[in-house]
């Protein structure tokens, strides 16, 4: 599933819970909130500082 970070110790990941799609917002491992939407992630982060961190294959050398 996809996962962002931003300042402050902000984790932002897509989840499936109880069959349901949605957003798990973090705080220093914490649990923030549940979101439905990106407009719900947006009241506890800001959306410009995320960025995406991309899972690379196992041995790939960079």
């Amino acid at each position: 599933m996809s996962r962002w970070v931003g300042s402050r110790g902000f984790e932002v990941e897509a989840i499936r819970l109880d069959g349901r799609a949605l957003l798990r917002v973090r705080q220093y491992g914490f649990l923030v909130a549940y979101c439905g939407s990106v407009t719900e992630v947006a009241r506890h982060v800001d959306l410009d500082d995320l960025v995406e961190l991309i899972p690379f294959p196992p041995g790939t050398a960079w």
